[in-house]
């Protein structure tokens, strides 16, 4: 379905968004850092993304996280980081529902966390943010194939209880 240079699992873990998204006739947005804009690629290429993706904040540096997405000062690496980036993004992108992930994709340790930890947040309004850990092994492309995919499942799964 989507032409996507991380695989055919990352394929597979869209389709589910999309049903969700269109079952539920709502909007998303993404923030994200580890992975640089591939989880707002992989949005972008599913049909009819024009629709119910509102766009996608890429904040790889922490001064970007701090200042645009007002998340804590401080290591990013954390469960906080990763709720305020799914809250901002939320409010400034205007989505009913927002996916934000931040992590060390590797291949050394960022910050004392070692290579593959992951936090991901998703959000939707009148709710806290849901805040997930991960330790991804492998290579970096293979921590953001993982990454993407445990991204596009949590939103489908938050889109899909709240319809």
């Amino acid at each position: 379905m989507v032409d996507s240079a991380l695989g055919n699992d990352v394929d597979r873990c869209i389709e589910r968004l999309i049903a969700a998204v269109r079952d539920a006739g709502c909007t998303v947005g993404t923030a994200e850092s580890l992975t640089g804009g591939q989880l707002a690629a992989a949005f972008s290429a599913a049909p009819e993304a024009g629709e119910w993706y509102r766009g996608g904040i890429v904040a790889y540096h922490p001064e970007v996280k701090y200042n645009l997405l007002e998340t804590p000062v401080g290591p990013v690496v954390t469960p906080e980081t990763a709720a305020a980036m799914a809250c901002s993004t939320a409010h400034m992108l205007g989505a009913n529902y927002t996916v934000a992930l931040t992590g060390v994709g590797g291949p050394g340790p960022d910050e004392g966390q070692p290579p593959g930890t992951v936090y991901l947040a998703t959000f939707t309004a009148g709710r806290e943010p849901i805040i997930e850990h991960f330790r991804f092994d492998g290579e970096p492309v293979e921590v953001m194939e993982q990454t993407i995919c445990a991204a596009l499942t949590a939103l489908a799964e938050l889109i899909e209880q709240n319809t």
